[in-house]
C-alpha cells in the first residue's frame, strides 16, 4: 500500500473521512505509485499535486476506457494513484472512487465530469444583469445530486444600489429558500474572505460556479491573497464576460483549504433524477402531499396545492428540469420512439392547420 503523509496531503484536501474511505479502495494495492490529487486537466494531459510540488503527468489509456465505458471520465479534485516510468515521466495508474462527484448534462444527454471531492460549492452571482433566479435553481439542483453544500455568494455589491441588493436579497428568501446560505460581497474586498471563513477550515475544498463575468476568478484570487487566476471586464449590456478561466484548476489556501475555480457552465443541464430535483425544490416536494390526487402533476388538475404555493415561473422552471430528467434516463428507443410521437404530432398539426386555411 502506499505511504501516505497525511499533513501533507491535508494541505491538498486530505480530511479524515477522506483518508477512511481511500485506505479501503487502496488496502491491496502493490508497487511504487504515489497518492496525488488532481489539480488541472487537460485535453492531452493532467496537473497533479503531492502537498508539495506540481507532476504534469497522463492518464494510462486502460484507465480511460474504463471510465469511458462507466459514462464518466477524470475530473480535477480527483484522488489518483500515480507512477513514474523510467524515463521520468508520470502516468496515473488509477482512479480512486470519489466521495462526492459533480456531473453535468450536454444536450444530447451525455455525461461530463465538473469536479470530485468536493465539501461546499459557492455558487457566484453578480448583482447585475447576470443575477437571474432560474439559473440559480439549476445550480442548486446540479449541487443538490451530488451532495455538495451550497453557499449563494452575490458578487458586486460595490457596484449595486442598496435597492438592488434589497430586492435580491428578497426575491431569493421569497421563491428558493429562507435556509439558504447567502453572502452578499464585493468580490475584490478580503471582507468577502471573513465572510467565507466558515467554509474554509483545514482539508476542505470549495468549487466555485457561476456565470462568466458573475466574479468567480476574483472572488479565488482574494480567498488566496495573490493573483491566482485571470480577470477580465464584462459586457454593459448584459454584464456576461468572456472566458478568462478555460480549465478547472485547484489551489492551495492560506488557511489550509483548497479551492477549484471553474469557467463559466455553457451548458447548464445537471446530472440528477427525479428525486434529486424533488430535493432541490423543496416547497414542491412538501406541498405536493396536500394535492388531492396522489398522482398531481401539478398542471391542470383540481385541488393541486403545489399550483397554488409556488410561484408559477418556479414551477416551469421545475417541470423543464423534470422533462430533462426523464428523458436523460431513456434508453435509446425510448428517445426514437419519443421523436417518432413530436413528429406524428408535427404532422398532424401541419395537416390541421392546412386544413383550416383550405377551409378559409
Amino acid at each position: 500500500m502506499p505511504e501516505i503523509d497525511f499533513e501533507r496531503l491535508r494541505s491538498i484536501g486530505m480530511t479524515p473521512a477522506m483518508l477512511q474511505h481511500l485506505l479501503q479502495s487502496i488496502a491491496d494495492e502493490n508497487g511504487p505509485s504515489q497518492l496525488m490529487r488532481l489539480a488541472e486537466v487537460h485535453r492531452e494531459s493532467v496537473t497533479l499535486h503531492d502537498g508539495h510540488a506540481e507532476y504534469s503527468a497522463r492518464v494510462l489509456p486502460r484507465v480511460l476506457r474504463g471510465l469511458a465505458e462507466e459514462e464518466t471520465g477524470v475530473a480535477v479534485g480527483d484522488w489518483v494513484l500515480a507512477q513514474a516510468d523510467a524515463h521520468g515521466a508520470w502516468w496515473v495508474q488509477r482512479q480512486l472512487p470519489p466521495l462526492t462527484h459533480l456531473a453535468r448534462r450536454d444536450a444530447d444527454g451525455r455525461r461530463h465530469p465538473v469536479v470530485s471531492n468536493v465539501d461546499t460549492a459557492l455558487l457566484v452571482m453578480g448583482l447585475d444583469d447576470d443575477f437571474n433566479l432560474r439559473r440559480l435553481e439549476r445550480y442548486l439542483a446540479l449541487v443538490s445530486a451530488s451532495a455538495l453544500f451550497p453557499v449563494l455568494v452575490l458578487t458586486k455589491a460595490d457596484v449595486a444600489t442598496p435597492l438592488a441588493i434589497e430586492t435580491a436579497f428578497d426575491s431569493v428568501r421569497e421563491r428558493i429558500s429562507t435556509d439558504l446560505p447567502l453572502l452578499i460581497v464585493d468580490a475584490r474586498s478580503p471582507d468577502a474572505a471573513a465572510l467565507l471563513a466558515p467554509y474554509l477550515g483545514a482539508g476542505q475544498t470549495l468549487v466555485v460556479l457561476g456565470s462568466s463575468g458573475a466574479g468567480k476568478s476574483t472572488l479565488t484570487n482574494t480567498l488566496a491573497g495573490q493573483a491566482l487566476q485571470d480577470t477580465g471586464a464584462v459586457r454593459e449590456h448584459d454584464s456576461r464576460g468572456k472566458h478568462t478561466t478555460t480549465v478547472r484548476s485547484l489551489h492551495r489556501l492560506p488557511g489550509g483549504a483548497c479551492v477549484i475555480d471553474t469557467p463559466g457552465l455553457r451548458a447548464l443541464r445537471p446530472d440528477a433524477d427525479e428525486a434529486a430535483l424533488s430535493a432541490s425544490f423543496g416547497d414542491i416536494k412538501s406541498l405536493a402531499r396536500q394535492c388531492r390526487f396522489r398522482d398531481c402533476r401539478h398542471g391542470d388538475e383540481p385541488g393541486c396545492a403545489v399550483r397554488e404555493g409556488v410561484a408559477p415561473d418556479r414551477l416551469r422552471n421545475f417541470h423543464k428540469l423534470l422533462r430533462e430528467a426523464r428523458r436523460d434516463t431513456m434508453s435509446v428507443l425510448e428517445r426514437q420512439q419519443q421523436l417518432a410521437q413530436w413528429k406524428a404530432r408535427g404532422r398532424e398539426g401541419h395537416a390541421r392547420l392546412k386544413a383550416k386555411r383550405g377551409m378559409a
